[in-house]
């Protein structure tokens, strides 16, 4: 399935290099900023019967924008960027239907269970989608925080997915060396994540054409979605377009 994304970046729908982004925003790659805003694109995904598609904050000065696209599709996306223990029952009352959490539950490059086990009490497990980005080191996927430039001792495997999934109801899993570069999809990770993970995955990353869909779906076996966004259309893109991922997923929707 294609899950659609709204990423937001001082207040706008951009689309930008994973890999660029830091804290002081020294390097950042742009490759798309949206004359249009968050609750647009909200409107079309509501339009088109996409649900369970991700906005997310990348850093502060997102909130209003964040709010507004949930407000136009309640019930319809996910929420993620700064969300912890704290504001994520908020974030639910504002329309997401799922919050998505990553660093917060990272503490010195350590899973901190403690925190896993707040969030899961705070919003109900069937709400809660954890963020494992990864980057790939001396063969093994690692999961990185931080605006995904610190690695963390937690590997993606079979083990380790299994002992989180009982946490959560998604993941999503951005394979940061190829998101915004159009380079084509990891289709190793892809594969890793179809085996190894027994809730649903959502995996963005280097999707540059409808063939990536296609091949995500197989190779994910039907329980790996995938997120496109510098390659589409509705972002500036010529690679794919937006018409033919809703497309798709009305096709697998009938095969059902």
């Amino acid at each position: 399935m294609f899950r659609p994304c709204i990423d937001l970046h001082e207040g706008k729908v951009k689309q930008i290099v994973g890999g660029s982004l830091s804290d002081g925003g020294e390097g950042l790659h742009t490759h798309f900023v949206s004359d249009r805003p968050a609750s647009w694109y909200a409107q079309q995904y509501q339009r088109d019967g996409l649900r369970g598609g991700h906005v997310i904050q990348l850093g502060a000065g997102n909130e209003a924008a964040a709010r507004e696209a949930l407000a136009a599709y309640p019930g319809g996306l996910h929420l993620g960027g700064g969300v912890n223990g704290d504001n994520a029952k908020g974030w639910l009352e504002a329309g997401a239907s799922h919050v998505i959490v990553t660093s917060w539950v990272f503490r010195e490059g350590r899973l901190d269970f403690e925190r896993v086990r707040a969030l899961v009490a705070a919003v109900g497990r069937a709400r809660l989608v954890l963020d494992l980005s990864c980057r790939l080191r001396e063969g093994r996927y690692w999961v990185v925080t931080d605006r995904w430039q610190k690695f963390t001792e937690f590997e993606i495997n079979a083990r380790e997915l299994a002992r989180l999934a009982v946490h959560c109801d998604e993941f999503l899993v951005h394979a940061v060396d190829a998101e915004g570069l159009c380079g084509g999809v990891d289709l190793n990770l892809v594969g890793r994540l179809a085996e190894g993970s027994p809730i649903p995955v959502t995996y963005a990353g280097g999707a540059r054409s409808i063939h990536d869909l296609e091949e995500v779906s197989a190779v994910g076996k039907g329980r790996v979605h995938l997120t496109i966004g510098t390659a589409l259309d509705l972002f500036g893109g010529s690679g794919v377009r937006y018409a033919d991922c809703v497309a798709h997923n009305h096709r697998l929707a009938s095969a059902v």
